[in-house]
């Protein structure tokens, strides 16, 4: 008897236990289900898929048609994904005014409704627009698509489509286009912009049969990024006297920078694959220090570690670098030997520099093979190249750098600058076993440059 009273006994708080967590769960159920429809729209369901929004219906009986009104459509491409699923959505879709519609799809069988689906995010007065279709490349944007007052943001990615407005383009609101694996012509291109007159921002990313990219009558174009691939991804020319920020990334060759004089601050990188050959030959390395030349008098200058490898062929081989004007220099590189003779020249070349920044790259690397080949076919010696003037000894890989390479790279910049402020170098978690503060213990004592140095985990 004893011993059934003590099990009821301690049972009996367990059960209370149990109630206060049912209506703490109840009570927290309750909080939610009270959220503001305006809240739930504009916070929650206009940043997930539109899937997502729908099935929060089961959670409360007052959501069940709350995602309906909530300014954004999102659809991704999925296998569960089909034409018939978005066209039911669409009916049941009441908001009268949209901000974003977005579509993601790679399934053949979506292409014959696309341009209902344009129609419809269209007649919503879409302020926000991103299409991104598979490799289809039969499909053609509608006329209709090309007339349009309220979309001020196009995302188009249609791989191996061409782009060619066959009517006159009329986007009167659009500040920011991005497009991407496109086939465009100089022609279409210019009919494009020429119906932007309030037009921003333009990215072109892996677009092919550009020659000749002229942006000179898009007076308020301010950024300009093109990305590029493969070999015929790219312009050959760009001619952008407007534009104040400019991002390149190159593919075995570079382009020709006609005129970009009202520039402030530029990056440029180069691409590699690992599945691709890479033939380095001088044109390239003197196109790149003429595309140098153009943008010597920006700013700010941000250089990825493939362009840093580059740059120092160029200088072991002693050809000529420009002076530069700028203020700020990113380097997004590795410390290793391929890039410390080009940094140095950068370094030396550019007079007023105030601050640097050094952050881990990211990507693929050009393997060290290809510039020692090189220098091998014009009689140079590598190992005798790749040496320090000073005589230091760099690690030949990025895989095998110590404590006293980021020490050295640390003075390296400090010589050869002399107008520098404030030193920022951020490494990622192949450096993490370093103390830093250990490494360069004079260096904060004996100059008036503010150095910070730091490691974090790679993303």
């Amino acid at each position: 008897m004893a011993h059934k009273s003590s099990t009821a006994a301690t049972s009996r708080p367990i059960h209370r236990i149990d109630r206060r967590r049912r209506g703490r769960h109840r009570r927290n159920i309750d909080l939610i289900s009270s959220l503001p429809d305006e809240i739930l729209q504009q916070h929650i369901f206009v940043f997930i898929p539109t899937k997502l929004a729908i099935r929060t219906s089961v959670l409360s009986r007052r959501w069940r048609h709350v995602w309906s009104d909530t300014p954004s459509l999102s659809f991704e491409s999925s296998d569960m994904l089909h034409a018939a699923s978005i066209n039911e959505t669409l009916t049941r879709y009441t908001a009268l005014k949209m901000i974003k519609f977005h579509l993601t799809s790679s399934v053949e069988h979506a292409v014959p409704h696309i341009d209902k689906w344009i129609k419809f995010a269209m007649s919503r007065n879409v302020e926000n627009l991103s299409l991104s279709v598979g490799f289809v490349s039969s499909y053609k944007l509608p006329d209709f698509f090309y007339m349009n007052s309220s979309i001020k943001q196009l995302n188009l990615m249609f791989p191996n489509s061409y782009i060619i407005p066959t009517c006159s383009v009329m986007w009167s609101s659009l500040k920011k286009l991005s497009l991407r694996y496109c086939i465009l012509s100089d022609e279409s291109i210019a009919k494009i912009l020429s119906g932007c007159p309030i037009l921003e921002s333009l990215t072109l990313s892996h677009c092919q049969r550009l020659m000749v990219l002229d942006l000179s009558k898009s007076l308020r174009l301010r950024t300009l990024e093109i990305k590029c691939s493969v070999e015929f991804s790219r312009p050959r020319q760009i001619v952008a006297p407007n534009i104040h920020r400019l991002r390149l990334q190159n593919y075995k060759s570079t382009y020709v920078l006609v005129d970009v004089s009202s520039l402030n601050e530029a990056q440029v990188d180069f691409f590699f694959y690992l599945h691709h050959k890479l033939t380095l030959e001088a044109y390239i390395l003197q196109d790149i220090l003429k595309m140098l030349q153009k943008l010597k008098n920006a700013e700010k200058l941000i250089f990825g570690c493939n362009i840093l490898q580059i740059l120092s062929l160029a200088e072991v081989c002693g050809l000529p670098f420009p002076m530069f004007k700028i203020k700020a220099m990113t380097l997004q590189t590795e410390i290793f030997q391929y890039v410390i003779p080009g940094i140095e020249r950068l370094l030396q070349n550019s007079p007023d520099l105030k601050t640097v920044n050094v952050r881990a790259s990211e990507g693929n690397i050009i393997p060290d093979c290809y510039f020692d080949n090189y220098l091998d076919l014009q009689g140079l010696n590598p190992n005798q190249c790749w040496r320090s003037k000073d005589g230091d000894f760099w690690n030949q890989s990025r895989s095998n750098v110590e404590s006293k390479n980021v020490a050295s790279f640390v003075e390296l910049m400090l010589k050869n600058t002399k107008t520098l402020n404030k030193m920022v170098v951020q490494l990622n978690e192949r450096y993490l076993g370093f103390k830093l503060k250990e490494l360069v213990p004079t260096l904060f004592q004996k100059n008036n440059v503010s150095i910070v140095l730091s490691t974090t985990p790679m993303a």
